[in-house]
């Protein structure tokens, strides 16, 4: 526990769903009286909970979800440590293109919050080497078939593609674009950094670019640590930890020492104190150096680039912000 005291977790499963993360939401602040919601997955659900907590001072620590409205607009209430979409295309699309000479960018984003973000942040960064999207497509939430969106990207002849998807669609995607000989570079973004991808999508995925901040823990990491962590951790769940693995991890880690500055009384304002002057040093992850204070709700806008290379993903880029 955390000076003397235990920690309970109470989970919810939303299934992915806005209307059941409400429900989830009133029932762990109404019924359970959580003293905060930590590590909540998914924009759409997140924007969907977040004021049944505010109303009762509960704080939403460190959602997993890259979304600008997890610290923007401002919140005590709010805690975020990932780069966000937005940046991180801004960011990585401009500098792919001209890594790669593209002549037509194009883009296939999931039609909601999330993949709106993933899109205005492309753009953004495209403007900046005087480029725009020549095609754009979208897809609903829990689309399966991708063939006529891949058609259309083909047609107009788009030599890269940035990926406002997450599992199943990105995987989708290209594997349809392989089955019509079609061959573009692919960007995602963090939400499509997973080991899935390769594990799922098999050697259709290699040449896939994401961005991501901390680094997915193989069991044979070239960082000695990083390899005990994952060893341990499939010796205790029987399964290989996975990038998810690894935020769990660090959000609870950062909680519990947060909570420990906070000394024995702790509230929603003692926890808020200690985090307004918290810097959160790289860990054996990788991740970007995080620091917070009264009016800096994200811990670090810098995220860098991995490419899938024999079914695994491997860095290729310092952070970039």
């Amino acid at each position: 526990g955390v000076n003397g005291r235990k920690v309970k977790l109470i989970v919810e499963d939303s299934a992915y769903d806005p209307k059941k993360a409400v429900l989830a939401a009133q029932k762990l602040v109404n019924q359970d009286k959580i003293f905060m919601m930590v590590g909540h997955i998914g924009t759409a659900q997140n924007m969907a909970a977040m004021p049944i907590q505010f109303e009762k001072n509960v704080i939403n620590f460190f959602p997993v979800t890259a979304a600008r409205e997890m610290y923007e607009p401002f919140h005590k209430l709010k805690y975020s440590y990932a780069a966000t979409y937005y940046d991180q295309m801004r960011n990585a699309a401009p500098r792919l293109a001209k890594e790669k000479g593209a002549k037509k960018v194009c883009t296939m984003y999931q039609d909601d919050e999330f993949g709106l973000e993933v899109k205005r942040g492309a753009e953004e960064g495209l403007k900046t080497i005087g480029m725009k999207f020549a095609e754009e497509t979208t897809y609903k939430r829990g689309a399966t078939d991708f063939s006529s969106q891949v058609q259309k990207m083909q047609a107009a002849g788009c030599d890269m593609i940035v990926l406002g998807t997450i599992i199943r669609e990105t995987i989708g995607a290209i594997g349809t674009a392989r089955k019509l000989g079609y061959s573009p570079t692919f960007l995602g973004s963090s939400a499509a950094y997973t080991d899935l991808i390769h594990k799922l999508g098999g050697p259709a995925m290699n040449g896939l670019y994401a961005t991501h901040t901390v680094a997915n823990p193989y069991l044979d990491a070239a960082s000695q640590p990083v390899r005990f962590w994952a060893n341990k951790y499939m010796t205790k769940f029987n399964e290989e930890p996975t990038v998810f693995s690894v935020y769990g991890y660090y959000i609870i880690d950062t909680f519990a020492k947060v909570a420990g500055k906070a000394g024995a009384n702790l509230s929603t304002d003692s926890f808020i104190k200690v985090m307004d002057t918290m810097v959160i040093e790289p860990d054996m992850f990788g991740g970007a150096r995080q620091t917070f204070s009264p009016t800096k709700r994200l811990g670090s806008d810098a995220s860098r680039l991995s490419q899938i290379t024999d079914g695994k993903w491997k860095v290729v880029s310092d952070y970039f912000n």
